[in-house]
């Protein structure tokens, strides 16, 4: 195999030639001639020439292949206990009679079906199928309010709307069926039918002939071939978290994403056919979607679907049973578990209770990871820990250390280096390349490499507006960082979270990183407040350790002092509340924006995609301690 180096540079001087390489690693109905279609700039896309069906790729190919006994699918649900696997063979089956079902009551290729479902084998089922049938699924998070359902069932019009009675959270269970119905009362298109599985926690009302049960759906319907699509026809529309207004819906095909997720798993996860990949993360998120769903079962792999928690679950352990019981080859999940899990265990006690061996590598994304998180992964694991970024946009890794390819060099605080295709400048305002080592907006040259968004459903404007007219040539990524010497890339903060402080630009991942070095600190932020003097000031947010015993006040001081050492009085970092814990979205993103608003007094709406929004009066309490959020 070549080198990390040459493949990339083989990927950025001859772009297609590289992809169409790639693409032989698929299994096509007709294989493409053509990488890139560029007759239509910006609207890029792969493989026009191509066509395909995803569900085959996943699913069928395997069969076909003599695998068909392998487990395709393993479901572990600590929180009701439940447990089963499914092999690729009966993958086939469930997919292949779920595009049956949906064909008999009239969806068609390109019609499209919304998923509003928990983290349970029927909803990987479910997108499977559509894909089957060329239909494009959009999945939606499980329990998701209904106005902001509603907003999604306008937008993409959806002709049928799979769910479930309810989901489970540690400690409660979240019925669907209410705000189901509630977000069809409040949408102006209303779905056909509904398709609803019914869990053992609760029982859901029916409506008469718009409500079908799960198994009854299915009951007479045929077996489905998969149906050949263009490369270019849209597989899923993912809308990004924390809309308000108009949904954004993230629109993906199915040539360019089979391609470079198949390629993703051996050169950047270095899993091999058979292995057993966990990315813990929820269907209703990019993550869940490439990584749960589609890279591991393209490339034939064993993919663990869990619902669950990293801690509650029932205990900060969950994460060291599921490896060892399943033998997790590959752990994917973002660094907030791992932050809960160190706060809750700080010493590893429950790692001791299970044979973790079998685990070669972490993986981090969906948040900055930082320093002190990685180091205590890796020693508490004994393996490389790595972290990548990327985005809903890109749909897989825009930089990351490509160890199936070489494992190179881990720095501290760096998602490491650009994977092939992408190739990134960091900019000023003006839109120039600026040095090395200056902070400044991430943004990646132009065509986007397979598998990234090709527009926005219904929008292609806003696509434009959004992500490709602030830089000429670029798209904006909305992370603002910097390159080193060696070309590793730094994420710092999104762009509106550096903090103008006199003119001195500031990161506010720079500062977490120098609090979450203190030892008594297991998870921080820090947000910028209105300052009349100097414009705007760092605050700092801190949660202790459970494990912690001495006062606060002295933390606080002593948090303060770090960062005048590492970072410089510049920083003006005088002002730290401790809270019990972070604002964040489902997906573990902190609410860093909505905490600003707050801090200010100004106006600030509830984000849809909050965890708890509990938590939002508990921070507001908080501020008003030290003067802030009217207090």
């Amino acid at each position: 195999m070549q080198d990390y180096a040459s493949l990339y540079a083989q990927s950025v001087d001859d772009v297609e030639s590289f992809w169409l390489d790639a693409a032989q690693h698929i299994s096509w109905d007709t294989p493409p001639e053509t990488g890139l279609d560029r007759s239509d700039a910006p609207f890029y896309r792969w493989f026009p020439d191509g066509r395909l069906n995803t569900c085959f790729n996943a699913v069928d190919r395997h069969v076909l292949d003599g695998r068909g006994d392998q487990n395709a699918i393993i479901y572990d649900s600590p929180i009701t206990g439940a447990k089963s696997k499914m092999t690729f063979a009966e993958l086939q089956q469930k997919t292949a009679k779920f595009a049956g079902m949906l064909s008999r009551l009239g969806v068609a290729m390109g019609d499209r079906v919304i998923i509003y479902m928990p983290m349970i084998p029927e909803a990987i089922v479910a997108m499977l199928g559509c894909a089957r049938l060329g239909a494009v699924h959009s999945v939606v998070f499980g329990g998701f309010a209904a106005a902001e359902l509603a907003k999604r069932v306008d937008d993409a019009t959806p002709k049928v709307i799979v769910s479930a009675s309810c989901g489970h959270e540690p400690g409660r269970v979240v019925e669907y069926k209410p705000l189901l119905d509630a977000a069809i009362d409040l949408a102006t298109h209303k779905p056909s039918h509904c398709i609803i599985v019914q869990r053992e926690a609760v029982q859901a009302k029916l409506v008469d002939g718009r409500d079908i049960e799960w198994h009854a759906a299915h009951e007479g319907a045929v077996e489905l071939a998969p149906i050949s699509v263009h490369a270019t026809d849209p597989l899923y529309i993912l809308y990004t978290s924390g809309t308000t207004g108009q949904p954004k819906g993230v629109v993906r095909d199915n040539g360019g994403h089979a391609v470079a997720l198949n390629w993703s798993m051996r050169h950047i996860y270095d899993v091999s056919p058979g292995d057993v990949y966990w990315a813990a993360s929820d269907i209703g998120w990019v993550v869940g979607h490439s990584y749960i769903t589609y890279a591991p079962l393209i490339y034939g792999c064993t993919s663990i679907l869990f619902e669950g928690k990293p801690i509650g679950t029932p205990d900060a352990g969950v994460f060291w049973r599921v490896i060892a019981e399943h033998k997790v080859k590959v752990l994917f999940t973002a660094p907030t578990a791992f932050r809960a899990i160190k706060r809750a265990d700080p010493n590893g006690n429950f790692l001791e209770k299970h044979d973790t061996s079998c685990l070669k590598y972490l993986f981090l994304a969906g948040e900055r990871a930082d320093p002190d998180t990685i180091s205590w992964a890796e020693s508490q694991l004994g393996v490389p820990v790595i972290d990548h970024w990327w985005q809903t946009e890109t749909g897989w890794s825009i930089c990351a250390n490509p160890v199936g390819i070489e494992k190179l060099p881990v720095k501290h605080g760096s998602p490491s280096v650009a994977m092939p295709g992408f190739e990134i400048d960091i900019l000023n305002d003006d839109g120039d390349v600026l040095p090395t080592g200056e902070l400044g907006s991430i943004a990646i040259k132009l065509p986007l490499p397979p598998s990234c968004l090709t527009t926005i459903w219904g929008a292609d404007e806003a696509f434009v507006d959004k992500y490709l007219t602030t830089f000429t040539g670029y798209y904006e990524s909305g992370d603002a960082g910097f390159c080193d010497d060696d070309g590793y890339l730094y994420i710092m903060a999104r762009t509106d979270d550096v903090i103008n402080v006199a003119g001195h630009r500031l990161s506010t991942g720079q500062l977490e990183e120098v609090l979450a070095d203190h030892p008594d600190i297991a998870e921080c932020a820090v947000i910028g407040v209105a300052d009349q003097l100097k414009g705007q000031l760092p605050l700092g947010l801190i949660c202790l350790y459970s494990t912690s015993q001495r006062k606060a006040e002295d933390i606080i001081a002593e948090a303060i002092d770090l960062v005048r050492s590492r970072v410089g009085r510049v920083a003006a970092l005088n002002q730290i509340v401790v809270v019990e814990r972070l604002p964040k979205t489902r997906s573990g993103k902190v609410l860093r924006s909505t905490v600003a608003k707050i801090a200010d007094g100004t106006a600030w709406t509830m984000p849809a995609t909050i965890d708890d929004p509990v938590i939002l009066d508990e921070i507001t309490a908080a501020l008003k301690t030290i003067g802030y959020a009217g207090g």
